[in-house]
């Protein structure tokens, strides 16, 4: 169908973030999603099609949704409303949530069944110190009920994790999103790495974990550096699969 610029725009970096879940394993099968809001066209947003795996997604295979999930163009996909109850809830809430990723990987399900969550046991996870939310567990997210508690467990934090389930990261743009999500999914690797070995843990201090995550916030993740990844994993998937802009 025909469509505006900022609208192909936006489809060509969302199937960017699904190829590079993908290639950083981050799926699980075909389910979770990653969505984005339509520039230029309001309550519109673009979602998996129900049935690819993210190896597969490119920019035209996207579906375009409304705000309960339901399509709104003539893709030949189908959508998985249900799936999309959590996405909704955000995107409808905040204009600075216009790309929201959400993942089940083994990893982030691992520390999301913890008491304490993501623990401050390195540097990668002091970035987000004091800059993650916590939603208890309510079930297969099929309750719209359900959204209103997920936007006040978020508040205004760019991590959500969802207890026994898993991880969501939310961003103004593709790069900010993804970024964040990638470095959540690495501090928890090595947390699950950490606990793994059955050692004494060295801890850090909440004055030095505060005055790293103030670090991160001054000097490091600026819109440049996040820049400077995006491109750098862009330049990847040139490499190793083109054709997620088709």
């Amino acid at each position: 169908m025909p469509m505006s610029d900022a609208e192909w725009h936006a489809r060509v970096e969302l199937a960017a973030c699904y190829r590079l879940a993908a290639h950083f394993r981050m799926t699980d099968l075909i389910y979770t999603h990653i969505t984005a809001r339509v520039p230029d066209a309001e309550g519109h947003f673009l979602i998996n099609p129900y049935g690819l795996r993210w190896e597969e997604i490119t920019a035209s295979s996207l579906v375009k949704i409304d705000v309960d999930g339901n399509k709104i163009d003539d893709s030949p996909y189908n959508v998985n409303p249900a799936g999309f109850t959590i996405h909704s809830a955000i995107h409808r809430a905040s204009h600075q949530a216009a790309w929201i990723m959400h993942t089940h990987s083994r990893a982030g399900v691992a520390v999301s069944t913890l008491e304490e969550g993501l623990m401050p046991l390195n540097q990668i996870a002091l970035q987000f110190y004091d800059q993650i939310s916590y939603h208890d567990y309510e079930g297969i997210a099929l309750d719209l009920g359900e959204r209103a508690r997920l936007v006040d467990s978020l508040g205004t934090n760019p991590v959500l994790v969802l207890r026994n389930h898993g991880l969501l990261t939310t961003g103004p743009t593709a790069a900010a999103m993804f970024n964040t999500m990638f470095y959540m999914e690495r501090a928890c690797d090595i947390q699950v790495a950490t606990l793994s070995m059955g050692q004494k843990i060295r801890p850090v201090t909440d004055d030095i974990a505060r005055h790293v995550a103030a670090q991160y916030k001054g000097n490091m993740g600026e819109d440049d550096d996040v820049a400077l990844e995006w491109a750098a994993h862009l330049r990847l998937l040139e490499q190793i699969a083109p054709d997620y802009k088709t």
